[in-house]
């Protein structure tokens, strides 16, 4: 097969989730399986690692651009070790895949933490090498055995303040208040983060979030589902529904938040009150062509203040290493995910739990949102 055929075949997969035509967990073992016969695909942008190479894997788009600025080139320049940049997404299909051909192609993922959990359980990801990569440099209980965090995002309510005069939201409870606050809403399709807020909004006190009860966050956005105008499942799409003023309020990433406010003039506002903060991270495939001590190396580098600061200014990610946030400017320290101010009136995603039970709970989130 060739790659644009083996990409619309995914595609084809992922638009079966969208529809509740299969879960995630079998969208997981079919890609796999086209992926593992497929050797160009697994090179998706013809990205061989070699000796003094590694090859990170993102997301693609703009961070791309801002990996290899802020991390590959000042690791290059320190190492001599190239650093290539792959933007075809590290699902953990794909992932799985490079695992069982037995010659993976790829070196470092930008993972979730519980993608970590569970694909290192499975002795798919290296342990990360802690006398390499500093904990120091990590706050506090954002380092796992397999992943290690480089950056945060926040979910977080952006709303229209033009619909509501001189009230502004102060919580989820409010989001979910259609009385108070009239108007349409938005929330996230893939799940993550909506069983919080449902919770909360419904009176589990933050520190009581955890073991989520499925059934009850369910029961709230079924209820709720009326007043859903669009399910977004990525950034532009979180954007667009409140720049065209279909929704009054949403459900969105941190990092969109303030670029609706800045393209809004300042009508559209966010808060970080009861935002649910996550951390993205990086893992080292088992048996990595690059070899397992760079990678490490590769990671420890990326904990420099002034890189995560470019990522920070590139990308608007919120910095892991907390010494960064002395070097963000005054006047963006209201951007940031992990500000002190900003994090104390969040709560922390729990990786341990998504990693044990996130597709189960897509699985029956799908389904509630599609009925």
């Amino acid at each position: 097969m060739d790659n644009a055929f083996q990409k619309d075949c995914l595609e084809i997969l992922a638009a079966k989730v969208e529809n509740g035509e299969i879960s995630r967990r079998r969208f997981t073992q079919m890609a796999a399986m086209l992926l593992a016969g497929a050797p160009a695909l697994l090179r998706s942008t013809g990205s061989y690692a070699q000796a003094k190479e590694l090859v990170l894997v993102n997301w693609g788009g703009d961070a791309v651009t801002a990996y290899d600025k802020a991390y590959g080139q000042p690791f290059t320049k320190e190492t001599g070790v190239t650093v290539k940049m792959d933007g075809s997404g590290p699902t953990e299909g794909a992932i799985t895949a490079q695992f069982k051909s037995g010659k993976p192609t790829w070196d470092l993922v930008d993972i979730d933490p519980f993608s970590g959990i569970s694909l290192g359980k499975q002795g798919m990801l290296e342990e990360i090498d802690y006398n390499i990569v500093d904990k120091n440099k990590m706050r506090p209980g954002f380092g796992w055995d397999h992943a290690a965090s480089t950056y945060f995002f926040s979910y977080i309510i952006a709303y229209d303040s033009s619909k509501f005069g001189d009230q502004a939201p102060t919580g989820m409870a409010d989001f979910f208040d259609v009385k108070k606050f009239p108007g349409k809403r938005s929330l996230y399709k893939w799940g993550s983060a909506m069983w919080e807020a449902a919770l909360l909004a419904d009176g589990v006190a933050p520190e009581k979030l955890y073991p989520l009860d499925l059934k009850r966050a369910h029961d709230k956005i079924a209820a709720f589902k009326e007043n859903v105008v669009a399910y977004w499942g990525g950034g532009a799409e979180s954007q667009s529904v409140l720049m065209d003023g279909e929704a009054s309020m949403a459900l969105i990433w941190s990092t969109r938040a303030s670029l609706l406010e800045q393209d809004s003039g300042g009508n559209i506002k966010f808060i970080w009150d009861q935002g649910l903060i996550s951390p993205g991270a990086l893992g080292v495939m088992k048996g990595n062509p690059g070899g397992k001590d760079n990678a490490m190396k590769f990671i420890a580098s990326a904990q420099t203040p002034e890189r995560q600061l470019e990522m920070f200014n590139m990308l608007g990610q919120g910095p892991a290493n907390p010494a960064t946030d002395a070097l963000i400017p005054a006047d963006k320290k209201r951007i940031n995910p992990v500000d002190p101010a900003n994090m104390s009136k969040q709560v922390p995603l729990d990786m341990e739990w998504y990693a044990e039970n996130y597709g189960k709970a897509f699985d029956e989130y799908t389904k509630v949102i599609s009925a």
